[in-house]
């Protein structure tokens, strides 16, 4: 498919200069495609996933067919999340920024209606929303639809995934009969072909091949990974690599609570996303995710819907993805606007052929990686630091630190020893050799060492091998955690201050100086908590947290009473 510049179309100068603006210089597949015939008055039906520049596709020529002078909308967007309408609404903000008198607003459920009732009355034109919220104004009567000469359904397989049929019958048949429809869709499946035979005319179909499904700018790799230790393999990729912003995918819920709750014991900043959480607390956590406070975001498929965050550096199948066109919707959230991304993938032994099955649907490379050793994360940090001590080096550095070193060289010690007392105190102690874990076994290899070591404990079978699997598996992730003596303390905090496990962490590994990795079970209650540290650490964790605060709660620590 030949790809047009965007100063090839028939574009206007403002609409022109926004693209330029936001650094796009190559219209992608699916706008050199639609684009042309949107802008001519067409019905479209575009296929088009994630991550392949649909919004852009019809919001370039959505705004320069509206009529600034009309101050009632002329067109709609229909969105299947509200996650969805707002990613719409910014990027019509940021393509339409030149267009004086263009007016959109985002309306969907979770938000007062009377606001959005005040802002479609002062006069919009491009109405973005959800099927279900914008019934509901049409009910109130606070919304007109007479005006309206093109109408939107993007992710439309989504939408009647999520019951929106009757809602979204019900909005079409109340526009105006002379209008233009384009649907946006990932699959061409019988229902939307159904919507698409009763509500447009002639439609002009943009489908994007399977060789251009992913984006030539992820690196994409899968690594062979038991279960039990993805998380500690991931954590090496990420500290290996550097990054800043990543999308964790899970199949289940239950694998989301367990993965964040992981992540934050090893002092990651992590949130999850998925359907138990009320609409306040998935804005909380969307708005800490955009913001960079939270820099892991893990989700399932089903809550991830309509996310699209700039500046995704990497995107981590932690499951394989059920169906194929999900892998592509997944990763496709990394890679924008021309910029690298990372696309990685843990498989067991047993996912192979799904995995080829992956490859086969994408006709895209995805290449055998291995998890980095401690060693090797170790020596990239130290290299890394190596060029920040430089970089200080060349500026000037503050003379009050001479008197410290001077009376520490006056008392016998080292400037190497000091040197590297402060390496340790920012990198921490290299792994040893006897501390890695065997990432790369098969799960059949998994199974007969599983064996044997079953019958090293006098043949528990199966039964007790599950029931014990996990408490080993944590012990052996912890290292010298599990051969250590550990002592509980009650802590005067729990559930009713919000108080998380990766609080506690974060707290006694910051002010006592241990690592994250040496404390054990972590127990929340409503009004208190308890947590096991190292017999010889305890000491230090009662001294550093006196008169400390955990959250911005003053906190009391003490050994519990048995």
């Amino acid at each position: 498919m030949e790809k047009l510049k965007f100063e090839d179309l028939s574009l206007s100068e403002e609409i022109k200069s926004a693209v330029m603006d936001m650094g796009f210089v190559e219209a992608s597949p699916i706008q050199s495609e639609a684009i042309p015939y949107i802008l001519e008055g067409r019905d479209v039906i575009g296929q088009a996933q994630t991550g392949t520049g649909k919004t852009a596709a019809f919001g370039i020529p959505t705004l320069e067919k509206v009529d600034p002078e009309i101050k009632e909308p002329q067109a709609i967007i229909l969105c299947p999340t509200r996650e969805l309408a707002l990613q719409v609404s910014e990027e019509f903000k940021k393509i339409g920024k030149y267009k004086k008198g263009i007016h959109t607003v985002a309306i969907y459920g979770g938000e007062s209606i009377d606001r959005q009732i005040k802002a479609v009355r002062r006069g919009v034109q491009i109405i973005i929303g959800t099927p279900g919220r914008i019934i509901d104004h049409l009910t109130r009567g606070t919304l007109k639809l007479d005006q309206i000469k093109m109408v939107v359904l993007d992710e439309a397989d989504e939408m009647l995934d999520m019951g929106f049929r009757e809602d979204i019958e019900a909005i079409l048949e109340k526009v105006p009969d002379e209008r233009q429809t384009i649907f946006f869709s990932a699959t061409m499946s019988r229902p939307i072909m159904d919507l698409t035979k009763r509500y447009q005319k002639n439609p002009h179909i943009v489908k994007i091949s399977k060789s251009e499904l992913t984006v030539s700018t992820i690196e994409q790799l899968y690594f062979e990974v038991k279960n039990n230790y993805k998380v500690e393999a991931m954590t090496r990729l990420i500290d290996m690599y550097n990054l800043k912003l990543m999308l964790v995918f899970c199949n289940t819920k239950k694998k989301v609570d367990e993965v964040v709750e992981a992540l934050q014991l090893k002092g990651y900043s992590a949130e999850g996303l998925h359907g138990d959480l009320r609409q306040m607390q998935r804005n909380s956590v969307m708005a800490k995710f955009r913001s960079g406070l939270v820099n892991i975001l893990v989700a399932t498929d089903v809550a991830a819907r309509g996310i699209d965050v700039e500046n995704v550096e990497a995107v981590f199948n932690l499951d394989l993805p059920q169906d194929s066109e999900y892998y592509v919707h997944r990763i496709g959230r990394t890679g924008r606007a021309g910029k690298a991304g990372k696309a990685f993938t843990f498989i067991g032994g047993r996912e192979f052929n799904q995995l080829r099955d992956i490859i086969t649907y994408t006709k895209s490379k995805i290449t055998k990686g291995h998890i980095p050793t401690g060693s090797d994360v170790f020596k990239f940090k130290l290299d890394k630091f190596k060029g920040t001590i430089t970089e200080v080096l060349n500026s000037e550095l503050p003379e009050q630190f001479d008197d410290m070193i001077d009376e520490m060289v006056v008392e016998g010690v080292k400037l190497k020893d000091i040197a590297k007392a402060l390496l340790k105190v920012h990198l921490g102690s290299p792994v040893s050799e006897s501390d890695e874990l065997k990432f790369n076994t098969s799960e059949r290899e998994d199974r007969g060492s599983r064996g044997s070591r079953d019958r090293e404990r006098g043949g528990r079978g199966e039964r007790g091998e599950r029931g014990e699997r996990r408490s080993r598996g944590d012990r052996e992730e912890r290292g010298d955690r599990g051969r250590t003596q550990m002592v509980k303390l009650f802590i005067n905090l729990g559930k009713n201050q919000k108080i998380r496990p990766g609080d506690i962490v974060g707290a006694i590994a910051g002010e006592a100086g241990i690592k994250g990795n040496l404390i054990g079970q972590i127990d929340i209650f409503d009004k208190h908590s308890f947590v096991e540290v190292p017999k010889d650490k305890v000491n230090d964790v009662l001294e550093a947290m006196v008169n400390n605060q955990i959250k911005g709660k003053k906190v009391n620590i003490e050994v519990a009473k048995n």
